[in-house]
């Protein structure tokens, strides 16, 4: 299939290939403009990108005080998308959320009529400030709200606005009064991304960058629009089979009773990761490849994003947590266990 401008023959693939590469540079300009308020923190800018461009949502962990509202509303700004920030409490209501029908008069009949008002979850980027702050029926309606990616208010079904992204935030070191999240809620999150301590030398760049009169001028790098077209530019980046074969297999191994699963997962963990889990290292997987300029995926774009992927979708055993050993220690000794016996399945099949 070709464009019928006169004097043109591009094909279908060679325009993929031309919006892969116009999402690398734009990736680029992201990072530079990102750069100019956000101070270190890679590896999170990263994970965030991706999780937008794979049409995912983000659970980020952190104390107070690592600029993580900074970091998503200069995202937003960025992208020429609009940023709302919600912060969760105890008494915080579904309808807080999602909106309500008011009962306004009509001037042209005289009659009372209800009115849909929207909540603050209509926005293209939503902060969930503190998500295990508030109630289990609250927590609910929003991750109800980011599966179907619309809300249902008395029989009148709302969509939601389009791109539709939403990061939730939890502070891991004050659990009083909280409300955590089931496993089958936090399975509804693309990453469990870990903001940690910056450097020293960052934190010295901060100090001076942040203390001073002058506030940076941020130029927006995409559209709306653009990150739409360039969500479905992501689905259809090619993975080989080995490739497929190993998302499959580091997914199958941290289930106990699976017969890929070596001696330090039955002993670590109870609960393994479920499908979604192996569906969402493919999707992260195509998007960090083609955000560096690449047109295929290879087991270490699956690597990359292993951690963020995995982390909450295992839950540890009770020797796990008297040894000190977390999610991401297991997830370490997977990255060095599966791979050696992946790469001779993969060796056979191109030999068969």
């Amino acid at each position: 299939m070709t464009e019928n401008r006169p004097g043109s023959t591009q094909t279908d693939s060679e325009r993929e290939t031309q919006a892969i590469r116009g999402l690398a540079a734009a990736y680029s300009r992201l990072r530079e403009e990102i750069g100019k308020v956000i101070i270190g923190q890679d590896d999170v800018v990263d994970q965030l990108l991706i999780s937008l461009f794979s049409r995912g949502h983000c659970l980020l962990v952190g104390v107070p005080g690592l600029a993580k509202t900074l970091l998503v509303s200069t995202i937003a700004r960025t992208l020429q998308l609009s940023f709302r920030r919600i912060q969760f409490t105890p008494d915080l209501m579904p309808s807080d959320i999602t909106g309500t029908d008011v009962l306004q008069l009509d001037p042209e009949s005289g009659r009372n009529v209800f009115q849909f008002m929207q909540g603050p979850i209509f926005t293209h980027v939503l902060l969930a400030d503190e998500i295990n702050r508030t109630p289990p029926k609250t927590q609910a309606a929003l991750l109800e709200a980011m599966q179907e990616r619309h809300v249902t208010v008395g029989s009148n079904t709302y969509r939601l606005p389009t791109p539709f992204f939403v990061l939730a935030t939890q502070n891991p070191i004050e659990q009083e009064g909280t409300y955590p999240l089931p496993e089958a809620q936090l399975d509804r999150f693309m990453f469990n991304v870990v903001v940690r301590y910056p450097t020293a030398a960052e934190e010295l760049r901060i100090l001076k960058q942040t203390t001073g009169g002058e506030e940076p001028d941020l130029q927006p790098a995409l559209t709306g629009q653009q990150i739409l077209a360039l969500q479905e530019v992501v689905r259809k980046v090619p993975v080989a089979e080995h490739v497929f074969i190993y998302a499959r297999d580091l997914v199958r191994s941290t289930r106990p009773d699976d017969e890929l699963a070596p001696e330090f997962v039955k002993k670590y963990i109870a609960w393994g990761a479920g499908p979604r889990a192996g569906q969402y290292l493919v999707i992260g997987g195509k998007a960090r490849a083609i955000l560096e300029g690449r047109f295929h995926v290879t087991t270490d774009d699956i690597r990359a994003v292993a951690h963020p992927v995995l982390r909450h979708r295992i839950v540890t055993t009770f020797q796990a947590n008297s040894e000190g050993v977390g999610p991401d220690d297991v997830i370490d000794k997977l990255l060095a266990h599966v791979p050696v016996e992946v790469k001779e399945r993969a060796k056979a099949l191109a030999r068969g």
